[in-house]
């Protein structure tokens, strides 16, 4: 009898630790394009693993030394798994890395993603309306858009107002869930 009583008082056992294997050489053979930009490939195969976030963020740190490739986007996708892997303060000074000059964003208001991002991970809720109003105020270009590939695209105006505002409906989640989860997305999107 006491040992079916010590039995039941062990912990349960640890969940196994997810496999975040990944081939490194293959990985820095990719082009930016192929790791970056493919939404089923790249650093993202690594991302879509549960638990594999932080794994993720140090791919594209590796890849982004093997490269010399600075560009803001792969700061920016860095910062966001480690937001996911709960590195906040470490997702906070990459996103500020990507901030871009007053002309280069005047059309964008990727600027008013940043900073409302950055005011969801620090709990200033009166940056986050400050952003999202910002964003707001961004007219749409006239005629169409055009993806990396040069096709025509369809792009939901303002960019990324959707996250900004999933953040302020999921006011004090976790960034992984803020960001990537149905209940905090906007309704019909």
């Amino acid at each position: 009898m006491f040992a079916l009583l010590l039995a039941a008082t062990q912990p349960a056992e640890p969940a196994s630790a997810p496999d975040c294997s990944y081939d490194l050489e293959a990985m820095l053979a990719l082009n930016r394009n192929a790791f970056d930009q493919d939404m089923g490939g790249g650093w993202r195969t690594l991302a879509n693993k549960d638990g594999c976030e932080i794994a993720a963020a140090e791919l594209i740190r590796a890849w982004r030394h093997e490269k010399r490739d600075h560009a803001h986007i792969l700061y920016w996708h860095e910062g966001q798994m480690r937001a996911y892997g709960g590195q906040t303060v470490e997702a906070i000074a990459l996103f500020r890395l990507t901030y871009k000059s007053a002309e280069e964003d005047a059309e964008f208001g990727w600027n008013h993603y940043v900073s409302g991002s950055i005011a969801f991970l620090t709990g200033d809720r009166d940056k986050l309306h400050k952003s999202i109003e910002g964003l707001k105020t961004i007219p749409k270009p006239a005629g169409e858009m055009f993806g990396p590939d040069g096709k025509p695209i369809s792009i939901i105006w303002p960019p990324n107002l959707n996250v900004l505002e999933a953040f302020e409906r999921c006011w004090g989640k976790p960034y992984k869930e803020a960001y990537g989860t149905f209940a905090c997305a906007a309704p019909g999107f």
